[in-house]
């Protein structure tokens, strides 16, 4: 370990609070400690936010006991977060009720009903699911008292910095996420509020990334592990730091091929569209456009649970080879995974899943690997959007998550797109932006100069000569929503008066 100044990253994301401790560009101690996420009512998703602070401060003492003396080398701490998650707290700064997560539906009414392109244009957020403006309005419909008596309102990053700083602030790229910024002027905004039935007064104070939130209190240094003065840094959501660590630029994207799939890209300038969703980016004056597909890897555990035979890695490397030997195309099977809604481009929480073109030949091989084939159709309408929208080419993918260590996969991803696919290698890679952050703050503050992103490593994926059988069967894959739109809905609303009946 070199006699360079350290930084901790934490990411609190929606399985576990993850502490990872950075020596410039090395992991030199990590821990981490286990969120568990209730669900009271179907599509309902809810965590203690004090779970949040008892995690995050569990996890760094964890990392911070590896350094020994080192601890003393720390300067800084920065956060990443799980997006669109918030709690209200009431005068003493106690949660009033659990904090509502990103994947809760529970709105689907109040979307519906407030969605709308003005507040897509403010917002740079399509009607969906996840932003949280909808939340906080079936609550002020369903739990006003919360509202009323909530002191303050927040993210994740807004109650962890004043768990360990004792100010109410969040990072612009944190609270951004909630749906009540107007993104262009970076300010909340009093209509979304208005609509929302937040008050302003109760959301924390705006913090561009990078920048300084202030410094820990004592107690929360001592509760740490870590030495008086270390700066908590403005971090910035998961998504964002995630690509900052792979080095998104507009024509390099980073791609999450996890249980939701997310591919973004750095822009300069605001820029809205239903192509995407625009968030504030991890450099001054940037923003990244996001696509989401809600379920990926998600919908391939499913199908291997449900279908897969044996178990464990091993069944999953038999199923594997079973789908690698099965060819493009499936033999005529399409799957539409939509089993968590529809999100880019369509932006529909009511569309399900479907399976196309069955016929006695097909076997679960041919399923699973449908089911590949359709996410990474998805993914290749996502970027023909994108760049339609733009006007700007994506020409690679860096690519994450569990999805990416499959290797036939990212075969069909690279074929299916076009593109060619760089597999990073794994780690904390939010938590890695993260430490960008706080390494670049402590630059600036000892003034040398700020380096820039290292070149993730990694191995590259080209497209092989499937892509033309791929590029055929695109425009086939395509029409299925549009098709099938009207009937999720009817399917919707029959399923609505069956459960109210």
């Amino acid at each position: 370990m070199s006699t360079q100044r350290l930084v901790v990253a934490v990411d609190c994301s929606t399985t576990a609070a993850k502490a990872v401790v950075h020596d410039g560009d090395r992991v030199v101690a990590q821990a981490a400690r286990p969120l568990t996420t209730t669900s009271p009512r179907a599509s309902w998703h809810e965590q203690d936010a004090e779970d949040w602070w008892s995690a995050t401060r569990g996890a760094v003492a964890d990392a911070v006991g590896q350094l020994g003396e080192a601890a003393e080398l720390v300067g800084a701490l920065a956060l990443t977060h799980q997006r669109e998650s918030f709690v209200c707290l009431d005068a003493d700064d106690r949660p009033l009720r659990p904090a509502v997560l990103w994947l809760d539906a529970r709105a689907h009414a109040e979307i519906a009903e407030l969605g709308s392109t003005r507040v897509h244009e403010l917002s740079g957020k399509p009607p969906d699911t996840t932003p949280a403006i909808y939340k906080f309005a079936w609550l002020a419909r369903h739990e006003p008292e919360v509202l009323r008596a909530a002191h303050r309102v927040g993210d994740v990053h807004a109650f962890l910095a004043l768990r360990l700083t004792g100010r109410w602030a969040t990072a612009e790229g944190s609270g951004d996420t909630l749906g009540l910024l107007d993104l262009r002027a970076r300010t909340w905004s009093t209509e979304l509020c208005d609509l929302a039935g937040v008050r302003v007064d109760q959301l924390p104070t705006l913090v561009p990334a990078g920048e300084p939130v202030g410094a820990l209190t004592t107690a929360a240094a001592h509760e740490l592990g870590l030495p008086d003065g270390v700066v908590l840094v403005a971090g910035i959501g998961d998504g964002q730091a995630a690509g900052l660590a792979l080095g998104m630029t507009e024509q390099v994207a980073y791609l999450n091929l996890g249980t939701s799939m997310v591919l973004g890209v750095e822009h300069d300038g605001y820029v809205w569209d239903p192509a995407f969703r625009t968030l504030v980016g991890p450099r001054p004056g940037t923003y990244v456009l996001e696509t989401v597909l809600n379920a990926a890897a998600y919908v391939a555990s499913w199908c291997r649970e449900q279908f897969g035979g044996a178990p464990g890695e091993e069944g999953l490397a038999a199923l594997e080879r079973a789908a690698s030997a099965v060819g493009p195309g499936a033999e005529g099977l399409l799957t539409l995974p939509y089993w968590n809604a529809a999100q880019t481009p369509w932006w529909d929480p009511l569309a399900r899943g479907a399976v196309v073109g069955w016929h006695g030949r097909h076997t679960p091989a041919h399923l699973y690997r449908s089911v590949l084939e359709g996410v990474a159709f998805e993914l290749r309408l996502h970027l023909e959007r994108l760049e339609a929208a733009t006007g700007v080419p994506v020409t690679g993918i860096r690519a994450v998550g569990g999805g990416a260590r499959s290797a036939l996969w990212v075969q069909v991803v690279a074929d299916v797109t076009g593109r060619p696919v760089r597999v990073c290698a794994a780690g904390e890679v939010s938590a890695a932006g993260a430490a960008v952050l706080a390494r670049q703050h402590l630059a600036r503050a000892d003034g040398v100069p700020v380096t820039a992103v290292t070149e993730p490593s990694g191995h590259d994926v080209l497209p092989g000569p499937d892509a033309a059988r791929y590029a055929a069967l695109a425009p086939v894959h395509a029409r299925l929503y549009p098709q099938l739109r009207e009937v999720f809905a009817e399917l919707a609303a029959v399923r609505d008066a069956t459960q109210e009946g």
